[in-house]
């Protein structure tokens, strides 16, 4: 399949890669032209413009960091929207907006074009190794289209409704549950350090009785070691997500005071200087609060 991708981040690369390692012809796109180059050893076309990405394309993959990058991708100049084919599609696997979601698919709709939305969970060694699970929405007939694509990507994939916006309410969803997961072992984390207990001996009890997940798992052995850099997904934009979810709550009218509490966490992690480390710096925080000094 001729495909197009869009931002090729720390998310994104890996992503393309495996697509392009199954065998679909691949032109790629991303600001920083030095992370497209590494993709011609591969065999991938490397474009001047989403644009460009998206010309003759039959699937045009976008993966950025939020909605503002995807607006400028989409509708900015030489953007994809004037690029993309009569009836050629659009993935976007960004977690966004519900209110840019449905816009992307008006837009789309109005040009004749078909759009699918298919946010991922995992985090870039995921992503390396194929191990993502997409969550996709759209027309029936469009997800199937590109069902071989979205299952190149990942060990999974749940479809929902014919309503596109529908996967960034469970992304968002998905991010709140993380998000919680993680402030809750941050503090777990300071508590019983600040009782004398060492992180590594809470965590190997952790691991042995509560971890279940690998996600789970995963967040407490970056708070147990205060490992938060190189960011595997930044901290500010893990607010920007809360406050995502957030926006999807009032307009639907669902009280979520825990996500209030986690906006307000984040945001102070950004307001520290924070920003750009792994939002797991959560544990950093519940160890300052608890005047402990970071390790």
């Amino acid at each position: 399949m001729k495909v197009g991708f869009i931002g090729l981040g720390n998310m994104g690369q890996p992503m393309a890669r495996n697509l392009r390692a199954a065998g679909h012809e691949l032109a790629v796109y991303n600001r920083s032209r030095d992370k497209a180059e590494s993709l011609r050893q591969q065999g991938a076309r490397v474009a001047d413009s989403p644009a460009d990405a998206a010309r003759g394309a039959e699937v045009v993959f976008t993966m950025l960091s939020d909605d503002a990058a995807v607006e400028g991708v989409v509708f900015g100049e030489a953007g994809l929207l004037s690029g993309l084919g009569q009836g050629a599609l659009h993935v976007s696997s960004s977690t966004l907006s519900v209110g840019l979601s449905e816009r992307l698919t008006e837009a789309h709709a109005k040009a004749g074009q078909r759009y699918v939305s298919a946010p991922v969970f995992g985090r870039p060694e995921a992503a390396e190794a194929k191990q993502l699970w997409v969550v996709a929405s759209g027309p029936q007939a469009d997800v199937a289209r590109c069902r071989p694509l979205l299952e190149a990507l990942g060990r999974g994939l749940t479809v929902l409704g014919e309503k596109a916006s529908q996967a960034n309410v469970v992304k968002l969803t998905g991010n709140f549950l993380i998000a919680s997961m993680t402030e809750a072992l941050a503090e777990a984390f300071a508590l019983t350090r600040k009782s004398g207990i060492e992180p590594p001996v809470f965590l190997e009890l952790f691991q042995s009785v509560f971890a279940r997940s690998p996600i789970f798992e995963r967040y407490a052995v970056l708070i147990a070691g205060a490992q938060y850099e190189p960011a595997g997904f930044k901290l500010r934009l893990g607010l920007k997500d809360v406050r995502l979810a957030l926006e999807a709550a009032g307009a639907a009218e669902v009280p979520m005071p825990l996500a209030s509490l986690l906006r307000d966490h984040f945001l102070e992690g950004v307001a520290r200087g924070m920003g750009e480390r792994d939002w797991s710096a959560l544990g950093a925080l519940a160890a300052e609060r608890a005047g402990l000094e970071e390790k």
